[in-house]
This record gives C-alpha cells, sequence and structure tokens, in this order.
C-alpha cells in the first residue's frame, strides 16, 4: 500500500485547482481562469437543510420520542428552509485569477 502511494503522490500533485475557459472573438483567442468555489459555497443550501432538519429531528425526538422526531423534523426543515432561503440567500460573487 505504501509503495502504492509513493507511485501516485507525484501524479496527484500536478493536477490544477484552476480552470481555464477560452473563447474567440473576430479570430483572437482570450483565456479567462478562475477558481472553482469550494464544496460548501457550491451545495450551502442542501447542507444547510440537512443540518437542520437532522437537528430538529434530534431535538424532537428526545423530547416526545417518535411523533416528536416527526414534528422535530418538519420544524427543522421549515426553519431551516426560512433561514436558508429567504434570511441568508445565497449570493454568487465571481471572481478571475
Amino acid at each position: 500500500m505504501m509503495a502504492m502511494m509513493a507511485v501516485m503522490i507525484p501524479f496527484a500533485a500536478t493536477s490544477v485547482n484552476a480552470q481555464t475557459r477560452r473563447y474567440y472573438t473576430n479570430g483572437r483567442t482570450y483565456t479567462t481562469t478562475y477558481k472553482r468555489p469550494s464544496y460548501y459555497k457550491r451545495h450551502r443550501n442542501v447542507i444547510n437543510m440537512a443540518i437542520g432538519t437532522g437537528a430538529g429531528a434530534l431535538l424532537g425526538g428526545l423530547i416526545g420520542g417518535k411523533k416528536g422526531a416527526l414534528i422535530g423534523l418538519a420544524a427543522g426543515a421549515g426553519g431551516s428552509a426560512l433561514y436558508t432561503y429567504k434570511l441568508k440567500p445565497k449570493r454568487t460573487y465571481y471572481r478571475n485569477y
């Protein structure tokens, strides 16, 4: 396993973190390089909804058993949806590198 990792690490180090786009206008080639957003920034809404729903189900289950878990699930999903989509909506920032 260690020998396999020793062979693979030099190849993994050559990967590029930035993406490159090329576009053509009037016979000229333009290149734009940009960095891909982090995993959290790309999936922020889904992650926040899952955390809120899970927390609501956990608290409801601790307080009221199975029925409480269902109620907590619904309350957590509603609260996290309110937070994610209304109180702190996702903003897109474009940065060129």
